[in-house]
């Protein structure tokens, strides 16, 4: 025999001098085969180098065992926690995992959803690009009944399984601390407002200034990809104008930092000068100096969850059910960059 054709349960038979449908059983634990001959074909299926054709059996059983995620960024800490979470009930379940990411482009995440889609994974769970404002290419999963779970960045449109924050929460406590430290003149650098995750942080600040008998002002509200970049960007336009700011709560914690560090430079003190905070917690943000306050996800849980829903639709025969939203809390997290009220030691 060659030995680098692939050994099929034909191989064995012949060596064992037995039937191929005997091997069948015995490699499958079927009962009718007595345990010595079970011990005796593995033993030789194993010596051989024997692997059972997954493809073949999948398309039997219409059935693959694997799931896909699409994230926008696998490099940010709330989506590679996520992605821990996700494996770990997948893992436990007997699911393998196909993780992706969109690198926050519509064209991208649709070639890989179309990809996952005839690969013939057995659910998909997904966060949007930033770019996303059309959906047809996850409507290939809804259309045939195939699981679906969004989280964070999610559709309101598609029915499917829903892991969100309350962003408008988010969006108002994140403002509300910066007032009660004594900033009066609040900027927001939001992402695109085609998503709802960052219109309704954006409504949660204005909604914050409001309450507070602050002005809403366009002036002090940009939009961008919230890139390190953009960051920097977004900080000297908003210094440059005849009233800046004295503060800004970013869309996430890259964007802050490279605020911050662009204000250091030029010698803006953070947080007597400007008030500053953050959005998911990423690692950096509490060891830099000053540390960034910032606003935290349950991302492990929030994976948790979205793999639990999507493998028990994918196990339950009956389809029609009704699809839940569950809205995670998120945590407060103040550190130095916008505690300028801290109190004293005696």
């Amino acid at each position: 025999m060659d030995e680098k054709a692939s050994v099929t349960i034909h191989d064995i038979a012949r060596e064992l001098k037995i039937s191929a449908s005997t091997v069948s059983r015995a490699l499958n634990d079927n009962p009718r085969i007595s345990q010595a001959t079970k011990d005796k074909i593995k033993s030789l299926a194993l010596k051989m180098g024997y692997q059972p054709n997954i493809i073949a059996s999948n398309l039997r059983n219409q059935k693959t065992n694997t799931i896909g995620i699409v994230v926008p960024l696998i490099n940010r800490h709330f989506f590679s926690s996520f992605i821990s979470g996700v494996e770990d009930v997948a893992f436990a379940s007997g699911y393998n995992v196909i993780i992706s990411q969109s690198n926050d482009l519509l064209e991208k995440e649709k070639k890989i959803v179309q990809s996952l889609f005839s690969n013939r994974v057995d659910g998909l769970i997904a966060s949007l690009s930033m770019q996303t404002n059309e959906f047809d290419h996850f409507q290939l999963f809804t259309n045939k009944n195939i699981p679906l779970v969004f989280f964070d960045r999610v559709v309101p449109e598609l029915e499917a399984h829903k892991i969100v924050v309350d962003d408008f929460a988010v969006g108002f406590k994140a403002t509300q601390h910066l007032i009660d430290q004594g900033y009066r003149r609040i900027a927001h650098l939001a992402g695109p407002t085609v998503l709802n995750t960052y219109h309704d942080r954006m409504e949660g600040y204005k909604e914050a200034l409001r309450k507070n008998n602050l002005t809403v002002e366009d002036e002090l509200i940009i939009f961008n990809r919230l890139t390190r970049m953009d960051g920097q960007e977004a900080i000297k336009q908003l210094l440059a104008l005849p009233h800046p700011p004295d503060a800004v709560f970013c869309g996430n914690d890259t964007s802050a930092l490279s605020m911050m560090v662009y204000m250091k430079k030029i010698g803006i003190r953070i947080p007597e000068d400007f008030g500053l905070i953050g959005f998911s917690n990423e690692p950096f943000s509490e060891v830099v100096t000053p540390s960034i306050s910032t606003l935290q996800q349950p991302a492990f849980e929030m994976g948790l969850k979205a793999a639990e829903l999507l493998i028990r639709e994918i196990e339950t025969k009956n389809k029609t059910q009704n699809y839940q939203t569950i809205t995670m809390p998120t945590e407060l997290v103040i550190r130095e960059s916008s505690l300028r009220n801290a109190p004293r030691s005696a």
